[in-house]
């Protein structure tokens, strides 16, 4: 009897252990995607209002980052820069938990086939696996982008005219209300390709990167993962910015008052619209302050996932 008990006890424990082990990078990501999202939020509220600046446009005024970022704190206060931050964070509890979580578990299946080939893990898997990864992460979360995007530029409305959502459930409430469920999932195209693009640079290149410098330097782990976050950082803005510039527009856009139509009629009718109007250097409008975004949130991000990870032999390497 009490060995019978004992075993299942121990089956019981070897059941639990396999589910931790699993569950754990879904919330490493999810918590590591919270904090950064909590560091990064002016960054990412001036730069919606950068992507928003003259549009339909060619000429006109350039802002810059620190004009925006005035405006915004003239016209209300310092905390109008965390505006959305509830949007953002629930984002990240769903998009960052799955993302990241899928990313490792789709990493290990191809480094467990592998090894089973007697191959070692490349960089054409990892590219896979965080483009896979990425896209899900981005369908799933689309809701709270939607979300995060109105409440950003809600200010730019006339003040008679703000929806001035009270937190994020709000906003999603008021907006399936009144424009449908489906309107949760405007601008899903350029959000998944976004997502894909952002980790096919943040993820695939991260991992080569600190692979690189762990075979041609004698960088600490640490340091090995802050530079290879830093260049990681730089690819996923330029792979991913001009798809985050359209799902932006795309998603900050309601119905015409004037024909009860939209300003654009989806993903490729923005890209040629702005291309036409106000030129193809807008989409890179921005540049390095979303780089500037993107490389803390890659810092922070997968830092936390390496130092959370101490059975992976090189963090995201191999």
């Amino acid at each position: 009897m009490s060995t019978g008990h004992s075993s299942d006890l121990a089956g019981q424990g070897v059941v639990q252990g396999r589910l931790l082990q699993a569950a754990r990078p879904f919330v490493i990501g999810g918590f590591s995607g919270m904090v950064a999202t909590t560091c990064i939020q002016p960054i990412d509220m001036v730069k919606v209002r950068l992507q928003l600046f003259g549009e339909g446009a060619r000429g006109g005024p350039k802002p810059t980052p620190l004009s925006v970022a005035r405006d915004i704190v003239t016209q209300g206060k310092v905390l109008d820069l965390y505006q959305g931050l509830s949007a953002g964070l629930l984002r990240q509890v769903v998009y960052g938990t799955s993302r990241l979580g899928l990313f490792f578990t789709f990493e290990d299946a191809l480094k467990k086939r592998a090894q089973e080939r007697g191959t070692t893990l490349g960089f054409g898997e990892r590219a896979l696996a965080g483009l896979c990864a990425g896209g899900l992460g981005a369908m799933i979360g689309n809701p709270a982008e939607v979300a995060l995007i109105r409440m950003q530029s809600d200010g730019l409305q006339p003040k008679e005219q703000r929806a001035n959502y009270r937190s994020v459930f709000d906003a999603l409430a008021r907006i399936t209300r009144n424009e449908g469920v489906l309107a949760l999932w405007s601008g899903a195209s350029p959000t998944v390709i976004r997502a894909m693009s952002t980790n096919f640079g943040q993820l695939a290149f991260f991992s080569e990167s600190k692979h690189q410098l762990q075979a041609r330097t004698n960088l600490s782990e640490q340091a090995r993962t802050i530079t290879a976050s830093a260049i990681a950082g730089f690819f996923a803005s330029f792979f991913s910015l001009p798809f985050d510039f359209v799902k932006t527009r795309l998603q900050r856009q309601t119905t015409s008052t004037v024909d009860g139509a939209p300003p654009y009629r989806g993903t490729f009718d923005c890209f040629v619209k702005v291309a036409r109007t106000e030129g193809l250097l807008r989409f890179y409008r921005g540049f390095w302050t979303y780089f500037m975004r993107m490389a803390p949130h890659s810092s922070v991000n997968l830092v936390l996932t390496c130092e959370n990870n101490p059975d992976r032999e090189t963090g995201l390497s191999r």
